[in-house]
This record gives C-alpha cells, sequence and structure tokens, in this order.
C-alpha cells in the first residue's frame, strides 16, 4: 500500500498531534477503564483442525474449548489460551465462501501476543526450521515477529510486557514484573 509523503505526509502527523493533545491524558490522570478486559476476540477460520495445529502446536496455545456454535448450526466455536487469563476464539462457518485476506477498514491488521524472551527466541527458531515467513528483525525491529496463521490474519509475537509499548507503560500497573504471569 503506497505510503504519504511530503506535504499529505506533514498533514497527517499535524491531525496526529493534535488528536494527541486533545485526548490522550497524562497515565496519573487517566480514569479505570469501565472494563475488565478482553474475554475473547472472535475469529472466522477457513478449517477447523488446520487452525488448531498452528496455534496448539506451532504457537504454543492450549485448546482449552471446542463446541458447536450457538448461533449457526453446524459451525465450531473454539478456544486458545493466550496467557493472562486471555482468549483467542474462533468460529468456521461451512458452506461459506471464505475470501482470501485483505488489509482494509473493519479488519484485523494485526493482533499482537505478548511472549517473553524465551518464547520468542523459541518461536523464531521454530519459524526458522519450519521455513515459515515473518517479518521484524528483517526491518531492524528485534523485539517482534510479524506473520500469518493459516487463514490470513496477522499476528505478531511481541517481546514486551502486557500494557507495554516500546518500553513507555500505558497502562497503571503495567510496570509490575508480568513474567510469570501466563494464564
Amino acid at each position: 500500500m503506497p505510503q504519504p509523503e511530503g506535504p499529505e505526509l506533514e498533514v497527517i502527523r499535524s491531525r496526529r498531534a493534535e488528536l494527541r493533545a486533545k485526548y490522550l491524558h497524562p497515565l496519573d490522570e487517566r480514569p479505570a477503564s469501565t472494563a475488565r478486559g478482553l474475554h475473547h476476540m472472535a475469529l472466522i477460520c477457513r478449517d477447523v483442525e488446520d487452525t488448531i495445529r498452528f496455534y496448539q502446536d506451532v504457537l504454543g496455545f492450549p485448546l482449552v474449548e471446542l463446541v458447536e456454535n450457538r448461533d449457526y448450526r453446524g459451525s465450531s466455536h473454539f478456544f486458545f489460551d493466550i496467557g493472562n487469563r486471555n482468549l483467542l476464539g474462533f468460529f468456521d462457518f461451512p458452506g461459506h465462501d471464505h475470501p482470501d485476506f485483505a488489509e482494509t477498514v473493519g479488519n484485523v491488521q494485526h493482533i499482537a501476543i505478548s511472549v517473553g524472551e524465551e518464547q520468542f527466541a523459541a518461536a523464531k527458531k521454530r519459524f526458522d526450521e519450519m521455513g515459515m515467513d515473518y517479518l521484524g528483525p528483517d526491518r531492524g525491529v528485534d523485539n517482534s515477529l510479524y506473520f500469518r496463521d493459516p487463514n490470513g490474519t496477522g499476528l505478531e509475537l511481541y517481546c514486551e510486557r502486557v500494557g507495554v509499548f516500546e518500553g513507555d507503560v500505558l497502562v497503571r500497573g503495567a510496570d509490575r514484573d508480568d513474567s510469570a504471569s501466563t494464564t
């Protein structure tokens, strides 16, 4: 996708600065969220078994439930434990066409999942051994692995604590060590 340049880029950057000044409050002045956290994100998959094998066997996220979708007969609804009591869910919709992924409004650009240094290194090694395509270190981003799952969904394994972005604490409590918090 073409990136803005010159005067167009400066207008975009200026608008972002205006929005930051207007809406982004200092951490100690922000109210607490009204939510308890992300229960699950539900994505659509092409093939249940391919998706289970990828998330469980390649990424190491245990399958914790597999049931029939309560809203669509014959459809499966299943969940993976992605740590910190967060779930990643999927549906399949048998009989429906599933077009290839397209990066567009209303779609997921990527899902960033926090991992520790040991898990990050193990995933990178496993991806290399499998010949799996990924981006990140090739662009000078040493703490991220960007790749696609079998359904085309963009994922990032991010070697950073939950609630922290590039070393900056974004939410209260994120400055505590959460390396032991895996479920």
